[in-house]
């Protein structure tokens, strides 16, 4: 084997190796060093949505609810991309948003919020699709539990399944 025929496997062993050690692990956004996509709320009662990451785009809508939940799903120095649940995407400044997670109530009709993190426990209230509250916590997907969330709907507090749920993915916890 030539060396330059040894240098050429060595490297691509190093780069099956880096590629295998990066598989798992989630992706991480250059800019801000958090994972993307994630989930955040809206920080503010207007937040403007542009065509772009900066103030010489147009802005395309305007958001007038706090607290509703959308996904970063891209990132660009002080600027982010997100998503709402009905899939529209545009760019905000990180400064008009939070940390504090949010969930939107899906399904075709009324959805019950319970008692306890199972089918036939009692039911506390009961959300319209679109509802929006406050995601407190939705333990790891392979525990007991774990299929459940534990939200606030306007004041009243309990257990939805995640599959009713916009604003966590299947396989991730919230504490």
């Amino acid at each position: 084997m030539s060396a330059t025929a040894f240098r050429l496997t060595r490297l691509c062993l190093l780069c099956a190796v880096l590629a295998a050690g990066a598989a798992g692990a989630a992706p991480v956004a250059a800019d801000s060093g958090l994972p993307v996509p994630r989930f955040v709320t809206l920080g503010s009662d207007r937040v403007n949505v542009r065509a772009g990451p900066g103030t010489q785009y147009p802005v395309e809508w305007i958001f007038v609810r706090r607290a509703m939940p959308v996904e970063i799903v891209d990132e660009f120095d002080t600027w982010r991309r997100i998503r709402d649940r009905d899939g529209a995407e545009g760019w905000v400044h990180q400064s008009l948003l939070s940390g504090r997670r949010g969930a939107v109530v899906l399904g075709d009709g009324p959805q019950p919020l319970r008692a306890d993190p199972e089918p036939a426990a009692e039911p506390v209230a009961r959300a319209e699709p679109g509802v929006f509250g406050r995601l407190l916590r939705c333990p790891p997907p392979e525990t007991e539990g774990g299929a459940w969330c534990y939200v606030d709907l306007g004041g009243y507090r309990g257990w939805m399944p995640r599959g009713s749920l916009w604003g966590v993915y299947p396989s991730e916890e919230v504490r």
